[in-house]
């Protein structure tokens, strides 16, 4: 079958004549071909494999095109990259790989393209379209990856144990695929997962994050959290979940799986946001219940300050998978944090609590309101329908405090220089006191968020104190 439709940008062509002028061989692979066949839009990488130097085509690439475009050589690699039109072009050259079992780097050596195609993680991406004069445009499809794609299976060209224990990263590239597309497993491939899971181990965090974020992008990211529990791996990256999951039972009180409520928050916030960290937050927003349910005769189960403990436990978590220990962490903890204080103002909404909320969450506040909507997972329309009205109440109400107030990123209307001025005061904890004092008489609607008044309460608390002015 041919396919010279997908090809139709220049950079196909001048690939084509470079390889030629070389004497080699070339095609295009992997996720260019699948995402054309896939009609998922214009893709930004294409990767080329040259029967022969990569790096030499990349580099005749590159004096064929009339801007000459730096080439990237990556030596230990065998590969090169340049862009060309917004496009990221990346030439290796075909190879076949051995490795050994404490990593997953391979020891390579030149091939055909055969053995490039047998070295691919899955049938889909093992798909070539040649670049070759005499067949330019023509589908290689030794692995029926045409038929994979069109029933939706993620499969392993070759045996699913070796694929797997040879590079476990594999595994969560086969989790996330599935994910992205809505793709099954097939069931051998998903009990080898299930096999290798230890071999994880090998594997640097940083990788391992790239795939989790890609699966928290995800339209449904569920897909992908259910997959890594049932196969073990999640036990070995996020045990902080798997510990979620069960429900108890003593005298007939149950509380519900809070494993499976987090992913349908999850999936709830992914239909309202892009925003990566605010997926981890929902991700995690009750981490800290593991550790603090309890039983109690009179009121049943309970997660008192799972919270805190759970803002406490994403540090450590962030830590662990060497992910960012900076304003993104923080954002994750604040929301972990906050996460229960719309649930418990929607019940009164009072211009003070508001206040108070804005006060807190700063910022991100619509970020935090965001979440407690996607919180709501009952099954019962009514509960549903007031939950949600509750929560529009107290977005309405945030609006409306917000204009007046001006409590958002609040910045005191009396300085400390000016009450060091007005008594005459070197750094003291009288300063802290009458500032204190004021925030909460603005944030309780005792005063407006103003100088005038905020002056006068700081004469009135500055003479309580016995401070005298200058």
């Amino acid at each position: 079958m041919n396919y010279k439709q997908a090809l139709k940008h220049q950079i196909f062509e001048i690939i084509s004549q470079s390889a030629e002028e070389l004497q080699l061989d070339s095609y295009v692979i992997g996720g260019f071909v699948r995402d054309y066949l896939l009609q998922r839009g214009d893709a930004k990488d294409i990767d080329v494999v040259a029967v022969g130097s990569g790096i030499d085509l990349a580099n005749q690439v590159s004096k064929n095109i009339a801007s000459q475009p730096k080439v990237q050589i990556f030596k230990t690699y065998g590969t090169a990259m340049l862009r060309f039109d917004d496009i990221e072009i990346e030439f290796v050259g075909a190879r076949k790989e051995s490795y050994n079992e404490n990593s997953r780097n391979p020891v390579v050596e030149n091939g055909t393209l055969e053995d490039d195609q047998n070295r691919r993680d899955f049938t889909i991406n093992a798909l070539a379209l040649s670049l070759n004069k005499n067949n330019f445009g023509e589908l290689l499809d030794p692995f029926n990856g045409i038929a994979d794609l069109d029933q939706g299976i993620i499969r392993t060209p070759l045996n699913p144990d070796i694929t797997y224990s040879d590079d476990p990263l594999r595994m969560m590239r086969a989790i996330r695929f599935a994910t992205q597309l809505n793709f099954k497993i097939e069931d051998a491939s998903l009990k080898a997962i299930t096999n290798n899971k230890d071999r994880i181990k090998i594997i640097t965090k940083e990788r391992i994050v790239v795939e989790l974020n890609k699966i928290l992008e995800s339209n449904t990211p569920s897909i992908g959290f259910i997959l890594l529990e049932k196969t073990g791996l999640l036990d070995y990256i996020l045990p902080e979940l798997t510990a979620l999951k069960g429900i108890d039972e003593i005298e007939g009180q149950r509380h519900k799986d809070n494993f499976y409520h987090t992913l349908e928050v999850v999936d709830n916030i992914a239909k309202t946001t892009d925003n990566l960290w605010l997926r981890w937050a929902a991700l995690l927003h009750d981490i800290g219940k593991a550790p603090t349910k309890k039983f109690h005769k009179k009121i049943g189960w309970t997660f008192h300050a799972h919270e805190f403990v759970g803002s406490k436990m994403v540090y450590k978590l962030f830590k662990r998978l060497k992910m960012p220990q900076n304003d993104k962490m923080k954002f994750v903890q604040k929301m972990v944090m906050m996460s229960s204080r719309p649930i418990v103002l929607a019940s009164e909404v009072t211009d003070s609590a508001v206040r108070r909320l804005v006060f807190d969450a700063g910022e991100y506040v619509d970020d935090l309101m965001t979440l407690c909507e996607a919180d709501i997972t009952t099954k019962n329309p009514k509960k549903f329908k007031k939950y949600h009205h509750n929560f529009k109440l107290v977005r309405d109400k945030i609006v409306e405090v917000e204009e007046r107030d001006q409590i958002r990123n609040f910045q005191p209307p009396v300085t400390g220089e000016e009450i060091m001025e007005t008594f005459n005061l070197k750094p003291s904890k009288e300063i802290g006191i009458i500032k204190e004092a004021i925030k909460e008489a603005i944030l309780e609607g005792e005063i407006p968020n103003e100088h005038e008044a905020a002056f006068q309460l700081m004469l009135e608390k500055g003479k309580a104190l016995g401070l005298k002015t200058s």
